[in-house]
């Protein structure tokens, strides 16, 4: 049987549909986080800030950044906090972290972290908190004060992911 000009010109270059879809959530992606670079960009030039060593170009990509201003209220969520938590940026801006806490989160780790941001070192830990449907995910979230160039406190950033090993 011989093939049209139509069957040849269906078959020839065709690209499964997935694919594109692939490369749409990747350009999502990429535009997502170009954004969140944008957002924190800003903060750090409003507020002067020493970023030498937070790497967050590169952390940005993997990690969900929380910022938060001296009395612990978030300013800033990457977007990556709602394929973690649930939420949106929206809905945790002005909240502290507390709100992913509830009863199974280690109070003990809970007061060391505590202690870290009291003493403006930084800190790492894992600790068990909460999604906004009330799921538990175990959330290592390594911590960090952010100096402005007079070597004043300005904010403390934290680079969060879920910890699937646990």
């Amino acid at each position: 049987m011989k093939k049209t000009n139509a069957d040849e010109l269906l078959n020839r270059n065709s690209v499964p549909i997935l694919s594109w879809d692939f490369h749409y959530e990747y350009l999502n992606e990429l535009k997502a986080n170009y954004a969140d670079l944008k957002n924190v960009e800003d903060i750090s030039n409003q507020f002067s800030w020493n970023d030498d060593g937070l790497e967050i170009k590169e952390r940005i990509k993997d990690e969900v950044v929380v910022i938060t201003d001296v009395n612990l209220k978030i300013v800033f969520a990457s977007n990556g906090i709602k394929k973690m938590t649930g939420y949106r940026e929206s809905e945790v801006l002005g909240k502290t972290p507390k709100m992913f806490q509830g009863p199974a989160t280690c109070e003990t780790a809970i007061n060391e972290i505590r202690e870290a941001i009291k003493l403006q070192i930084p800190f790492e830990k894992t600790i068990q908190n909460y999604k906004k449907d009330g799921r538990t995910y175990k959330c290592k979230i390594k911590g960090v004060p952010v100096f402005n160039l007079k070597g004043e406190l300005s904010h403390f950033i934290a680079f969060e992911r879920e910890d699937k090993s646990a």
